[in-house]
């Protein structure tokens, strides 16, 4: 850009001189050639005339100047004047412009020229042409030009048809290496000569023909199968039927190339070569044997016309071959343990395919059976899947497995049954993730004599499914091996190695790995457990497992107060637990937990807590008062114990006798014997009344006794209430509602007098003694008053009526029979137990 505006200003100079003298410029610059190879010398010469006016009556005195800087030249003679030769060894510009000066009062430019340095066209190299048959048809070639030339270069296509004996040149837009050639000038079906040729100022080139016939420079579209079935007749055959797009239909007559690709169904693999077949017409099928029986195949398929380039792929079309029944053996793993009969063993079986086996099937399931007597196989189970639990006798020591489909069956593989051995010889199982979809297992035995080689099994944790287990038989000479095809990474998978003996399989060493692991993905939440004086324990439960993204390295608990440093504690990976020791009770504490594996760490959320304080005052008032305390204790205990005073016994030893076995009265009269059976012929029978007690009353009783007992509610409040306020009768009401009632047998002289002549007189009363209320089957029915002899008439004792009113005229008759319990009062002696 600058040398272009420095060649305007010199034109501009030399015009300006030119037209201020009216005549010819005052110099002229002659060179070699104003575009010249780059690098290349360059040699110039500046003749300056002897009348120009800026040289007149003075020394002329010329400088060269290439650009912006100035050049050595060499003072030359010349026949019309003032003469300077340049020389610039090499021009190594794509464009610069060379001045010619002279020194009058100041620099002035009296000639100028512009040189350009560049390259001569190289030969268009790989010149290639390509057909399009769709609408419209025509043929683009495509050339690569070669280094760049620094100059403007002209390319032109040019065409030779031999058929037509015509030639063509087509004119390239300047900047492309690319023309389309239109239909009009193409014969499709016979050859033609093409070549490019490029022309710039240093000279001009020519590319090496090209000879073709368009068509087969054609890239066709993508052909169609119409159809894949089974040849009838012809297991493991395929025939397929195949055409060209709808807009290249007209081209069915012509015979092509193709190339047919497979795949089964359960493979993401395409076959490695596809397989070619030459001079085939749309119309004729094509048919691909040596297939897999039984197997569902996706079918594609790519068309050429002679030497044309291959079309893309055709979409996928499925076909099935017919059905054989299953050949090949399956491989088998076996686990068993006994029952807690142990009578029988319970199985789990896995299976696999072998690299010999082949389904030959789409439905394909498999039946686990197990020799009988006579000859023929009971089913034990049967599963499309790739496992089967089930339980057999201990004495059956194997059993068959076979594969089925709808054309028969294979032959029954033989798994042996053996019981377990309590034997390991397996250690140091590691694991080394080598990417993150696979795990190297590396074990080491103690003792291989006996092995007869190992069993390594792995299966995700995070999911149960039995189907996802998976194994390998090992050798017993290997000691690693590498697990792949579904390890992801940040998952776990459980991973055991079992060593195999000639009658068994010992005990496993298991591990668990991750193909590659991170931060867990949470942590878990502390909580404060004890807290002591100056100490404190937090707990915390455990981390998912599919939360945890990782082995779980350590815990660690960070803690500070306000004005300490941080202080840490690592915790024991099962006690997920930590004591925080010597904490000062005047601060506030902060903590929170970081959770670790290989992969990386997570900091849980702060805690916030602090301790109690106990001032050394109370401590001491706590500790004297313990002490006090305790001592009047044991005085008071011993003082009791070893204390002969009765009435201190009877406050906290009381003497409560057993209502249900206390002996109220010894009976002796016929009537209580007629009743009652006797054990013993010298003692009376004992009577056992839960709701009665007895009353000694003197022989008289004055008005104010009378008073006393049947009208001071204040001494006995609760005698006056009838018995029909029992609370095991239904609509009893009482104003004490812990007293129980039961009745008082009042007798009008001392229990040491002779029986009186008038019947005794029961009072009802309650009691608050919690051992007689429980004794609810012994509570006496509602019974009618009766008056006794000394008592008012209208005195409301034992009676029939439910309201508890006095009858009237039958107040003197008593019916023992109906009332068993007074019946049983009637006393023959005067002792009273």
């Amino acid at each position: 850009m600058l040398s272009t505006w420095v060649s305007v200003i010199v034109l501009l100079a030399v015009r300006h001189v030119r037209s201020e003298d009216g005549v010819q410029p005052c110099g002229q610059i002659q060179t070699s050639g104003s575009v010249v190879p780059l690098g290349s010398p360059v040699a110039a010469t500046c003749v300056v005339r002897d009348d120009c006016p800026l040289v007149t009556g003075r020394a002329v005195h010329i400088l060269w100047r290439l650009d912006e800087g100035f050049i050595a030249g060499s003072r030359v003679s010349h026949q019309n004047g003032t003469a300077s030769k340049v020389v610039v060894p090499s021009f190594n510009r794509s464009r610069a412009t060379l001045t010619c000066c002279v020194q009058a009062s100041r620099l002035q430019v009296v000639a100028g020229v512009e040189i350009r340095a560049g390259h001569p066209p190289a030969a268009p190299q790989h010149l290639t042409c390509q057909t399009n048959l769709t609408d419209p048809i025509a043929l683009t070639c495509s050339w690569d030009p070669g280094r760049e030339t620094g100059l403007l270069t002209h390319y032109t296509l040019h065409t030779e048809t031999w058929d037509l004996k015509k030639n063509w040149t087509y004119e390239v837009p300047p900047g492309l290496h690319r023309f389309t050639i239109p239909r009009s000038g193409l014969v499709l079906f016979s050859e033609m000569k093409i070549y490019v040729k490029a022309v710039n100022e240093l000279g001009d080139a020519t590319s090496s023909p090209v000879v073709l016939e368009p068509v087969s420079a054609a890239k066709f579209d993508l052909p169609r199968i119409l159809r894949v079935n089974a040849v009838p007749g012809r297991s493991g055959c395929l025939r397929l039927r195949w055409a060209l797009s709808q807009h290249q239909t007209w081209l069915h007559e012509q015979c092509f190339n193709l190339e047919v690709r497979l795949k089964p169904a359960d493979s993401n693999q395409w076959n490695e070569q596809p397989i070619l077949l030459g001079s085939v017409r749309p119309a004729k099928p094509v048919y691909q044997c040596r297939l897999l029986h039984g197997t569902r195949y996706f079918a594609q398929i790519r068309v050429q016309y002679q030497k044309s380039p291959w079309s893309g792929w055709s979409s996928s079309q499925t076909g099935v071959t017919l059905e054989t029944a299953p050949t090949g053996r399956l491989d088998s793993w076996t686990k068993a343990w006994a029952d807690h009969t142990h009578k029988q063993l319970n199985i789990q079986l896995f299976w696999k395919p072998s690299k010999q086996f082949r389904a030959n099937g789409q439905n394909v399931s498999y039946i686990v059976s197990v020799q009988k007597a006579a000859g023929e196989r009971g089913k034990v189970c049967a599963t499309a899947g790739n496992h089967c639990t089930f339980q057999l006798p201990r004495k059956v020591r194997r059993v068959y497995l076979s594969a089925v489909n709808a054309a028969g069956r294979s032959s029954p593989t033989e798994v042996h049954i053996h019981h377990p051995k309590g034997r390991s010889v397996i250690s140091d199982v590691t694991v080394i993730p080598p990417d993150d979809q696979s795990l190297l297992v590396q074990w080491k035995s103690q003792n291989t004599s006996a092995l007869t080689g190992y069993v390594v099994e792995w299966r995700p944790l995070l999911l149960e499914d039995l189907s996802l287990v998976q194994f390998e038989m090992v050798d017993k000479n290997q000691s690693s091996l590498v697990i792949a095809g579904s390890i992801e990474p940040y998952k776990p998978y459980g991973i055991a190695v079992y060593p195999r003996y000639k009658d068994g399989i010992g005990l496993p060493q298991t591990v668990n790995a991750y193909s590659r692991e991170k931060a867990p993905s949470m942590t878990p939440t502390l909580t404060l457990k004890k807290t002591w004086q100056s100490h404190i324990e937090l707990s915390w439960d455990e981390i998912p497992l599919d939360k945890r993204n990782g082995i779980i390295q350590s815990y660690r608990v960070f803690y500070w107060s306000e004005k300490g440093p941080a202080k840490v504690v690592d915790s024991d990976l099962e006690a997920r637990r930590v004591i925080l020791k010597d904490l000062n009770t005047m601060f506030l504490y902060k903590a929170f937990i970081m959770v670790s594996t290989s992969g990386g760490s997570l900091n849980g959320s702060t805690i916030h807590f602090e301790i109690e304080p106990f001032d050394a005052v109370t401590i001491v008032m706590i500790v004297i008062a313990s002490g006090v305390g305790m001592s009047l204790f044991m005085i008071f205990v011993v003082m009791t114990c070893f204390s002969n005073h009765k009435r201190i016994k009877g406050r906290f030893w009381p003497a409560v006798p057993d209502p249900a076995n206390s002996s109220i009265k010894r009976w002796t009269s016929e009537s209580t014997q007629s009743i009652l059976p006797s054990w013993d012929n010298e003692e009376p029978n004992p009577i056992y009344l839960s709701h009665l007690s007895f009353l000694d009353l003197p022989t008289k009783l004055s008005t104010e006794d009378d008073d006393l007992w049947l009208k001071g509610s204040e001494v006995t409040s609760d005698l006056g209430e009838s018995i029909c306020g029992s609370p095991f009768i239904p609509g009893y009401s009482r104003s004490n509602s812990d007293s129980v009632p039961y009745a008082t047998v009042i007798f009008s002289g001392p229990c040491s007098s002779p029986p009186p002549k008038e019947p005794q007189v029961y009072l009802r009363s309650e009691s608050t003694q919690p051992l007689l209320e429980a004794e609810e089957s012994f509570s006496p029915k509602c019974y009618q008053n009766i008056a006794a002899h000394g008592l008012p008439s209208d005195q409301c004792f034992f009676g029939p009526s439910h309201d508890c009113v006095p009858e009237e005229g039958a107040g003197s008759v008593i019916l023992w029979d109906d009332f068993p319990f007074l019946r049983a009062l009637a006393m023959n002696d005067t002792q009273n137990d």
